[in-house]
């Protein structure tokens, strides 16, 4: 009995289970740090490694240690490799560490205290051309490798530039290559592409060439013309024109160098001199006549004008300052400026507006526009009304615009005409329905109660009645326009 109470008694206070202590090795918790303390730290591992009872081998490396299984698995691999390939193995060297070799150990450098050795940094490891790396490499995908080199064949080139991916040119070097690429993209029809195609072989090829070669494509020519204008390389442009011989675009060309001239002066002698002369057409060569001239003239006007208005003498500089210079002012411009400050001045001057006009043949239209403007700026409405002012051949005079009477009753009103000077001119507007809309807007009465008068339109009238103000001479001139027993109303 007593031995029966005594097994159940090491049953119940017996466990297969091992209690938890700090210093057991074999504990499961103890391995999960121990490991935890690998990762975050390699010193950590070699620091708690108990020296005693460590075996070494005949190199010196410890058994079991990191260098000796990295040792023990090369070793393993080149066996292998050897086998298969049936080759002895020609140097000893490949094969293990030497002692050279061994002292580089990778225990050793992963700052692992020895008897007689100090810490090595991992860096020191890393930069050691000895050591040989046994981790694989990681093939890219094939995508991302055609990405880097840029092996794309021609038709994949164009298509990507059409996507707008970026895509290196470099790789085509020979002729046909670039050809067959400029084809390619002219047949996508694609502004872009082709412009970016040109842009390299502008850079890769001989001007001659490239030249010959567009010239049997006029589209990419097209393409390169445009393109050269929009980065204004005119020395280049000059030269295709040149070679293509276009002689009247070369002289367009050649006359645009004019804008980099800051100069009047040099200006006007580089028109003088090297564009007159050009091979332009009929049109062009009357243009860049015009421009000769008009610059001369400005040259003389705005010299006499700043002296003028320097000195003082002439009272309109004084009254009206100049804003700007009048030199590169376009033609209308200095019209607009020679009827400010030279109206009065006889057709035998330069400054004249007469002279301005029978010089460079303006269009009635266009002069008398700019003169209204001009004077209905400065206020001289007597000035305005000769502007329309004609006889006749029995010597009556008579309102004639040639813009028509609208129009100068906006520009009036917008320069601050009196309400009797438009009045006049909305009178002379020939349209009823336009007579009446004009004079409603700028809130001219009597031109409106006058209109429906002679319309006889009684309804009209009597509407107009209830817009006017009480007891204004408008509805008393209405009503006595009602009351007119003589008057024939249509309705």
């Amino acid at each position: 009995m007593s031995r029966v109470k005594t097994d159940e008694e090491e049953y119940w206070h017996g466990s297969k289970f091992k209690a938890f202590t700090f210093d057991d090795d074999d504990d499961e918790l103890y391995q999960l740090k121990e490991s935890k303390r690998a990762v975050n730290s390699l010193k950590a591992i070699v620091d708690e490694e108990d020296d005693e009872g460590e075996r070494f081998t005949w190199s010196g490396e410890p058994v079991g240690s990191i260098s000796w299984s990295i040792q023990e698995t090369a070793s393993n691999a080149r066996a292998g490799t050897e086998t298969r390939e049936h080759r002895p193995t020609a140097d000893t060297s490949s094969y293990a560490y030497s002692k050279i070799g061994s002292a580089n150990a990778l225990s050793n450098l992963f700052k692992v205290k020895s008897r007689t050795s100090s810490f090595q940094a991992l860096s020191d490891v890393l930069l050691d051309t000895n050591m040989k790396s046994l981790a694989p490499e990681l093939r890219k995908p094939k995508s991302e490798y055609q990405d880097y080199s840029g092996d794309w064949s021609i038709e994949d080139t164009v298509r990507r530039l059409q996507k707008g991916k970026s895509c290196s040119m470099e790789r085509f070097r020979a002729l046909k290559e670039k050809l067959r690429l400029l084809d390619e993209a002219v047949g996508l029809h694609d502004g872009n592409v082709i412009t970016a195609v040109l842009i390299f072989l502008k850079k890769t090829l001989n001007s001659e060439v490239l030249f010959r070669e567009l010239e049997r494509r006029q589209v990419a020519l097209r393409h390169f013309i445009h393109f050269l204008r929009e980065t204004e390389e005119q020395q280049l442009l000059m030269d295709l024109f040149r070679f293509l011989d276009r002689a009247e675009e070369l002289a367009i060309c050649k006359y645009r160098e004019h804008l980099n001239i800051s100069s009047a002066e040099e200006r006007r002698d580089f028109l003088k001199t090297k564009c007159i002369s050009l091979p332009f057409s009929q049109e062009d060569a009357s243009h860049v006549q015009d421009h000769y001239t008009l610059l001369e003239r400005q040259i003389i006007i705005e010299a006499n004008d700043q002296h003028l208005e320097t000195t003082g003498q002439d009272q309109m500089f004084r009254k009206y300052p100049r804003k700007a210079s009048l030199l590169f002012m376009p033609l209308v411009t200095t019209l607009f400026y020679s009827c400010i400050y030279h109206y009065t001045e006889g057709e035998g001057t330069f400054s004249s507006p007469s002279n301005i006009r029978k010089t460079f043949k303006i269009p009635e239209k266009l002069y008398i526009l700019t003169a209204l403007a001009a004077r209905a700026k400065l206020k001289a409405w007597s000035d305005v009304d000769a502007l329309f002012t004609t006889k006749n051949w029995l010597g009556y005079t008579k309102k004639r615009a040639p813009v028509g009477f609208h129009r100068v009753v906006e520009i009036l009103h917008r320069n601050g005409a009196p309400a009797q000077v438009l009045q006049d001119y909305i009178r002379l507007v020939e349209d009823a329905e336009t007579r009446v809309a004009l004079a409603t807007k700028y809130k001219c009465h009597d031109v409106v109660i006058d209109t429906y008068k002679d319309l006889k339109d009684r309804q009209l009238l009597m509407v107009y009645r209830c817009k006017v103000e009480r007891g204004s001479p408008e509805e008393d001139k209405i009503d006595m326009i009602l009351s007119n027993t003589q008057i024939r109303w249509k309705n």
